[in-house]
């Protein structure tokens, strides 16, 4: 296996374990470190036979490591990230849902361009807009449906800490996410893509 992905899957171990170690709420860090464990898992399973490019790689990464200190502390209680830029919230959540945008929209860019699925231009920059948005509704939901079945640890994973629009900004911070990928990541993407030849220059 290469040795880079060899260093990932250390960070990736440690953080999780450290993340693990008596967190805040076990109930809510189960729920929060899920979603990262489940994309390792298919990273491991899928590194032969569909190698992403190291870019996509660093950034689910990051992503997952979000994840993990906000499943650690609960996203209301990160620290650093109380009262940033004046105010009254813990905004740590905001920076796990720009990254929701950001991660989600890069895999589809890797996707549809080497399975050909699209050609670059506006329809690519459309699609993948549009399934990073879909996936940040589709959490939403899966919030929701989790607060409902789950009374004991609704407040502390839902993590709106009382601001009535939490589910809009949130999908908002996405949006942007997503955007940073098209106007600031494509070239980059690109050029790592046909550096390794996966897909056409």
């Amino acid at each position: 296996m290469n040795p880079w992905f060899v260093c990932w899957a250390l960070v990736f171990g440690v953080v999780l374990i450290w993340s693990g170690i008596e967190p805040k709420d076990q109930m809510t860090w189960f729920l929060e470190v899920s979603p990262g464990i489940i994309g390792g898992i298919l990273l491991l399973v899928t590194y032969k036979r569909f190698p992403l490019t190291p870019l996509l790689y660093t950034l689910i990464l990051a992503h997952c490591v979000i994840l993990f200190v906000g499943g650690h502390y609960t996203y209301a209680e990160v620290p650093l990230f109380d009262g940033l830029f004046g105010s009254e919230r813990n905004n740590y959540d905001k920076l796990g849902h720009f990254f929701q945008g950001l991660v989600p929209a890069l895999i589809a860019r890797e996707i549809l361009l080497r399975r050909e699925v699209v050609r670059p231009g506006g329809w690519l920059v459309l699609f993948v807009v549009s399934v990073a948005l879909a996936f940040s509704a589709f959490y939403e939901l899966i919030e929701w449906w989790v607060a409902l079945l789950s009374d004991e640890a609704a407040d502390a994973f839902l993590g709106t800490q009382g601001y009535v629009w939490d589910t809009q900004s949130d999908m908002f911070f996405a949006l942007i996410g997503a955007l940073c990928t098209v106007v600031f990541l494509s070239r980059w993407h690109d050029a790592q893509l046909t550096k390794r030849g996966l897909s056409r220059p």
